[in-house]
């Protein structure tokens, strides 16, 4: 790694622009490494992950890492795998879960962060907030986005969040683990074996 990649990273993990308006304070949580193939594009950190320092240590981790095929030890392994969310800091509570991730975040980091990852062959968009992020010129809903998986695979992969919120969801569309998931699992497979 670069001393300028090291040094960059180092900056985002003692970040505090958002220090005063986070009610559980600064925490930035990410795993990003130059050789990763795969990049896991979330939201923000969620409060057990706030708590442990460790990116999606919760059961919307549990979920992804099924739905990705792979096990913890792939997952963690920053040569594989880069996560990359939306903000770094977990936002608080909102009246309906998590507030949104905050956009100074984005604005300040993520580019210059992505520019260093020049290996990823897969970017997961997890979410509304991402997918706001990566796939700009589309209007559609979430749902709809998923939907159109195909014309952005397989460099891209939008996914709705992984989180136990959203049973009713995927409840509601089998289609997306019909057919999204086996196509997931065998891109991820590829990249990281």
């Amino acid at each position: 790694m670069s001393s300028e990649f090291n040094d960059l990273r180092s900056e985002i993990l003692h970040c505090k622009i958002c220090e005063s308006d986070l009610p559980f304070g600064v925490r930035p949580v990410l795993q990003v490494n130059p050789e990763a193939k795969v990049l896991v594009a979330g939201q923000a950190p969620g409060r057990k992950v706030h708590e442990s320092g460790i990116p999606f240590d919760d059961a919307s981790g549990d979920r992804l890492r099924d739905w990705m095929g792979i096990d913890k030890s792939i997952f963690y392994d920053t040569s594989k795998i880069a996560i990359l969310p939306m903000a770094f800091c977990y936002p608080g509570k909102g009246k309906s879960g998590d507030l949104p991730p905050r956009k100074i975040c984005s604005d300040t980091w993520r580019d210059r962060i992505l520019s260093h990852l020049k290996n990823i062959e897969l970017t997961l968009v997890i979410g509304q907030y991402a997918m706001t992020y990566h796939f700009p010129e589309k209007k559609e809903n979430l749902t709809q986005i998923v939907k159109d998986w195909e014309e952005y695979f397989p460099g891209s992969l939008p996914l709705p969040h992984p989180s136990p919120r959203n049973n009713i969801w995927l409840k509601r569309n089998s289609w997306f683990v019909n057919d999204v998931i086996p196509a997931l699992q065998e891109r991820v497979k590829l990249l990281v074996s």
